[in-house]
C-alpha cells in the first residue's frame, strides 16, 4: 500500500527542509517511527519520503540501522574520488568529441557555468544543485548512459556531503567558479589532459582526492 503523493511530498519536503537547516545533522539517524509520530501521521508516507531523499543522495542506508544524514569520512571521500578522476575525465573525453554536433548542450553547459559564475544565494543544497547539472550535462553528452548511471552514484553523496557543511557563501561561490576549466576541455581549447584538470577540480572541494588512485600511489613513491 502507498501513501497519497501530497502527503509523501510534504513529508519529503519537510524533512529536506530540516536536513538543509541542520536540525538533522550529516550522520544523524532519520528513525521513521519518531518522525511518524511528530507529524502524526502513519509510518508509510515517512518511509516513502525517506527513500526518496535516498534517491536525492541527502539520505543514506546502514544496513540494519536504518536511515542517516548523508555523511562521509575523508577516507571514504578519497576512495569515492580516485574513481571518479578516471570515469570523469573520460566522460569530459567523449563529451569533447561529441560536443561540436551539439550545439544545444554546449549552450547548456555555458548558461549553467555563467549560473555558477552570478550565483548569490544563500543555500548550499541549491548551489550544489546547479553544480551537479553542470556535471550531469557532460556525462549526458559523453553518450553512454552506463558512465552516466556509475558516475550519478558515485558522485551524488559526494555532491551532498559538501552542500551540508553549510560553509560560507564566500566558499561556495568560489568553489561554483571553478568549473570554467572542465568547460574548456570539453570545448576543446585546454592545453591540459581531462585527468589534470578533473583533479585540480576536484582538490576546490576534497583534500588530496588522488590519493587512491594510480596517481596519488606514484605521488607518494616519489616523495
Amino acid at each position: 500500500m502507498r501513501a497519497p503523493t501530497t502527503i509523501v511530498n510534504f513529508v519529503h519536503d519537510k524533512l529536506r527542509d530540516e536536513i538543509i537547516s541542520g536540525r538533522y545533522a550529516p550522520g544523524m539517524r532519520l528513525n521513521e517511527s519518531k518522525i511518524a509520530r511528530e507529524m502524526d501521521i502513519s509510518r508509510i508516507p515517512v518511509r516513502e519520503a525517506l527513500v526518496r531523499l535516498r534517491e536525492q543522495g541527502l539520505v543514506m542506508k546502514h544496513d540494519r540501522r536504518g536511515m542517516f544524514v548523508t555523511e562521509l569520512t575523508t577516507k571514504q571521500m578519497q576512495q569515492i574520488n580516485s574513481v571518479r578522476i578516471v570515469l570523469e575525465a573520460e566522460a569530459l573525453r567523449l563529451c569533447r568529441a561529441r560536443i561540436k554536433s551539439n550545439k544545444k548542450r554546449a549552450d547548456k553547459l555555458k548558461s549553467l557555468l555563467q549560473k555558477m559564475e552570478e550565483w548569490d544565494g544563500d543555500s548550499g543544497v541549491d548551489a550544489a544543485e546547479i553544480d551537479i547539472e553542470f556535471h550531469r550535462t557532460i556525462w549526458a553528452t559523453a553518450g553512454n548512459p552506463y558512465l552516466v548511471d556509475t558516475l550519478d552514484s558515485l558522485c551524488t553523496p559526494l555532491f551532498v556531503h559538501s552542500a551540508l557543511q553549510h560553509v560560507s557563501a564566500e566558499t561556495t561561490k568560489w568553489r561554483l567558479n571553478h568549473h570554467h576549466a572542465l568547460l574548456d576541455v570539453v570545448l576543446g581549447t585546454s592545453e591540459k589532459t581531462a585527468e589534470e584538470v578533473v583533479i585540480a577540480h576536484l582538490k576546490a572541494y576534497y583534500i588530496e582526492p588522488e590519493k587512491y588512485s594510480s596517481i596519488g600511489e606514484t605521488t607518494a613513491q616519489s616523495d
